[in-house]
C-alpha cells in the first residue's frame, strides 16, 4: 500500500498531477480544494510530497490502482470520513471536495444542507446523508488551516478582537464575551467579518 509519494511535478491534467520519482511517473488524483492550495505554494524545482490514499478500482476483469493525494494526514482522514457515507466512492469524493476542507467540515457540523448541495455531485439526498452520518464527528477537521478559507489565521484574530470590543461596549464581561465568541466560531467556520461573527453570537445566545 502506497501511503506517501514525493518527487517532481512533470505535468497536470484535469483533477490530477503527474509526479516523477525514480524514473517512474505516477498519476495522482487531487481534490480541487487541495489543488488550489498546492497552486499557491511554491516548491523548489517543482518538487512535492503528498500523503496518499491508495485503492484499487475494480473493473470487469482487472483492478486498477489509484492514488489520491493530500497535503497531510489530517486531510486524508477527513477524506476517509467522507467516503464512509454510503454511495460516495473515492473518485466521487475527490470531485465533491471542491471547497476548503475546514469549510465543508463546518457545514457538516452545523447541518448546512444548502452548502453541501452546492458541492459537485452532491444533491439534496446525499447532503442529508452526509449530515446524518458525519455530524458531530468532524469537528477537528474544521481546524484545518486551508489556504482557500474565507479568512486566514491573522484575519480571524482581527475579527475576534473587533467582536470582543463591541461586546465589551455592550457591558458583557470579558470572559463571558470570549466564551460567546468561541462558541459562535465553533458553530460556523464561514464567518469572514466581525458583523457576521456578532450575528452568529446572537443566534447562538438566542438558541440557548
Amino acid at each position: 500500500m502506497i501511503s506517501k509519494i514525493s518527487g517532481t511535478i512533470t505535468g497536470k491534467k484535469d483533477g490530477a498531477i503527474l509526479i516523477e520519482n525514480g524514473g517512474l511517473s505516477y498519476e495522482v488524483l487531487v481534490p480541487l480544494a487541495v489543488m488550489k492550495s498546492l497552486e499557491k505554494e511554491s516548491t523548489a524545482e517543482g518538487r512535492i510530497e503528498l500523503v496518499t490514499y491508495h485503492y484499487f478500482q475494480m473493473a470487469q476483469s482487472s483492478a486498477v490502482p489509484v492514488l489520491i493525494g493530500f497535503q497531510n494526514e489530517v486531510e486524508r482522514e477527513f477524506f476517509e470520513k467522507f467516503i464512509s457515507v454510503s454511495g460516495i466512492g473515492p473518485k466521487a469524493a475527490c470531485k465533491a471536495l471542491a471547497e476548503p476542507f475546514s469549510v465543508i467540515a463546518g457545514a457538516v457540523d452545523s447541518g448546512d444542507e444548502e452548502f453541501l448541495k452546492r458541492l459537485p455531485g452532491i444533491g439534496a439526498r446525499k447532503a442529508a446523508e452526509i449530515i446524518a452520518r458525519l455530524r458531530g464527528k468532524v469537528g477537528k477537521y474544521g481546524l484545518i488551516r486551508d489556504q482557500g478559507s474565507a479568512a486566514g489565521a491573522g484575519e480571524k484574530e482581527d475579527i475576534r478582537a473587533e467582536a470582543l470590543a463591541v461586546l465589551l461596549q455592550l457591558q458583557y464581561k470579558k470572559g463571558e464575551a470570549e466564551d460567546m465568541i468561541q462558541k459562535a466560531l465553533e458553530g460556523s467556520s464561514e464567518v469572514s467579518t466581525s458583523e457576521e461573527l456578532l450575528n452568529e453570537v446572537y443566534r447562538e445566545r438566542k438558541a440557548t
